[in-house]
């Protein structure tokens, strides 16, 4: 848990540069589903924010970072 802390804090911070396993991490700690079925997209899902779609090329562009954020800012406002 507190890596995914540390690792959300780093993100804020720079959003440039993070691998999709890294987001992955961050999803893992609150709560948000994920799946790649055999696609070159991750799909991150919670019921109360909605979908994102982020490609999974390497590294991830700021602008999927930062809808990440805000899509964790949304789960963080509801829980």
């Amino acid at each position: 848990m507190a890596n995914a802390a540390k690792i959300l804090q780093r993100m804020r911070a720079n959003p440039r540069d993070w691998r999709i396993e890294d987001l992955r991490v961050v999803a893992d700690r609150f709560s948000i589903d994920y799946r790649q079925h055999g696609t070159s997209h991750v799909v991150f899902r919670h019921p109360a924010a909605g979908l994102l779609t982020v490609p999974s090329a390497r590294p991830v562009k700021s602008v999927y970072v930062r809808r990440f954020l805000a899509l964790i800012g949304l789960v963080e406002g509801k829980q």
